[in-house]
């Protein structure tokens, strides 16, 4: 009984100090103790809900958790949930992953809405010119995944300066299609956003092994139907299954079989090859594959190409019996030409690199 009444007030004293809270946005925030944070829904702060539940709480810890208050959203309270403790940076399923549209089989151009965690690089050239030769895909609001190869391998006069997303036709802005009766539906404009810091992985090799890096943005994103984060594959479940033969999507702008870059967001299907298989398959070209790799693909004419670098390798999984795509590799080398007859495009595995990633994100 007194345990239960200890907890009770705790929450009440919490939820009356955050009912006179002047309303914060989500973002850095400083924590009691002056160390930087991440400022999220109380119950979203593992760490600190352990706290708040666990009877033996010392009044110091209460304390510091009444203290540890950044502001309320509505009905939300949120919490400065240290930098070193939160868990939620990434965006867990249901959050991420969404996909509001039916996929159309067989079909090459993507619906206006599909893919929306799909993003451009954009290159800033000499004499100022821009360019988009890269795709990533966004992971949460502030950080978008592609690969090393996009931020390292570049010529010297080029620098990463930006990200697109929310993009569909690269040669219009606003995008709109027309239904068959004539009816016309139209995307958000797409979004431009600068790059606040780029990090590739320290073990990048020429030979591509740990071919992965996030880019930063320099700005808090805002979710809507055309801009959404792909899941990640947190879970043990998903971050070692093993995919052998697994269809799977890939999408982009990049090179088509009419040697020109896509204006139109492209879609395919590639399934994926028994690691040892493709092993095989690369070591004539003298390229020797690790288990932090993927193969994918080796159909004619069915391929990531130059400019889809980067981009995400999809898996779709259902999951409380609800679809949700995760990001199950990165698009990094293949055949040239591309989509060549039983030559799978290569593609770093996401699993391999969750602990990466997790410790190389902030707020």
């Amino acid at each position: 009984m007194y345990q239960r009444t200890s907890i009770s007030l705790l929450l009440v004293a919490l939820l009356v100090i955050f009912h006179y809270t002047t309303a914060n946005s989500f973002g850095e925030c400083k924590t009691p103790h002056d160390d930087y944070g991440t400022c999220i829904k109380l119950t979203d702060c593992k760490i600190l809900i352990d706290l708040i539940v666990d009877p033996s709480t010392s009044e110091a810890d209460r304390d510091y958790i009444r203290s540890s208050q950044c502001g309320k959203i509505g009905n939300i309270i949120l919490i400065c949930c240290p930098n070193s403790l939160t868990t939620n940076l990434l965006p867990s399923y249901p959050n991420c992953g969404k996909q509001l549209t039916e996929r159309i089989v067989g079909g090459n151009i993507t619906k206006l809405d599909e893919f929306p965690w799909m993003a451009l690089i954009t290159y800033t050239k000499p004499r100022n010119e821009k360019g988009h030769h890269c795709g990533g895909a966004l992971i949460n609001n502030r950080y978008v995944l592609t690969a090393a190869h996009c931020i390292s391998a570049i010529p010297k006069s080029w620098r990463v300066t930006g990200v697109r997303l929310g993009e569909w036709d690269t040669s219009t802005n606003t995008d709109c299609v027309y239904d068959v009766q004539g009816k016309k539906d139209c995307a958000n404009e797409h979004v431009d956003c600068g790059v606040e810091e780029v990090i590739t992985h320290p073990e990048y090799s020429s030979s591509q092994q740990n071919d992965i890096a996030l880019i930063r943005l320099d700005r808090y994103i805002e979710y809507n139907t055309f801009i959404q984060p792909i899941c990640l594959p947190i879970d043990s479940q998903f971050r070692n299954k093993n995919y052998d033969d697994r269809v799977m999507d890939i999408a982009g702008w990049g090179v088509t079989e009419t040697n020109q870059p896509s204006t139109f967001k492209l879609k395919a299907e590639v399934t994926i090859w028994p690691l040892q298989q493709c092993q095989q398959k690369y070591k004539i070209a003298k390229k020797y594959l690790q288990n932090t790799q993927l193969c994918a693909g080796g159909k004619r004419g069915i391929d990531s190409c130059r400019g889809d670098s980067g981009g995400p390798l999809m898996v779709e999984e259902y999951i409380n019996k609800r679809r949700g795509f995760f990001v199950a590799g990165i698009v990094s080398y293949g055949p040239s030409p591309c989509g060549l007859e039983n030559w799978p495009g290569v593609y770093t595995k996401v699993g391999s690199y969750i602990d990466w990633i997790q410790n190389n994100i902030r707020s």
